[in-house]
């Protein structure tokens, strides 16, 4: 089964410092088109602020997006994965924690950040090549 290590994509970590403006973490964001963006203190994953906040944390509250630092409005309960987990259990922690983003990391260090979407590829690819195997199976005999 694959581990979470094996599906990681290079390059598509986008951090900021939790001192950084709500409007610095939109730019980002739309700049880069994704959703979510990891907040560090120093080099420390301290949470993560997404489209989600911006909506329930920031419009709804009435928040200036200039004057607002992300650590005011972040989500830092995070739900993490090890990168040597298996896919299949880091899907089941972002089912059961209702989350679509999940940050991987290796002891304290922040590696990647995979989507629900990033996952579902990869069940897919293994579920396409059971099938291959199965159909081998019953039509060799």
């Amino acid at each position: 089964m694959k581990k979470l290590r094996d599906i990681m994509r290079h390059g598509f970590l986008f951090t900021l410092q939790r001192r950084a403006t709500v409007a610095e973490a939109c730019r980002m964001m739309a700049e880069n088109n994704v959703g979510i963006v990891a907040v560090l203190d120093g080099d420390r994953l301290c949470g993560v602020f997404s489209e989600r906040d911006v909506v329930r944390q920031v419009v709804q509250r009435g928040l200036d997006p200039a004057r607002t630092p992300v650590a005011d409005v972040m989500t830092s309960r995070l739900v993490v994965a090890d990168a040597d987990e298996d896919y299949q259990s880091a899907m089941s922690k972002m089912d059961q924690a209702n989350i679509r983003h999940l940050p991987v990391v290796s002891g304290e260090r922040l590696l990647s950040m995979l989507s629900i979407r990033d996952l579902m590829r990869v069940a897919l690819e293994d579920r396409g090549e059971e099938i291959e195997y199965l159909k081998e199976y019953l039509y060799r005999t």
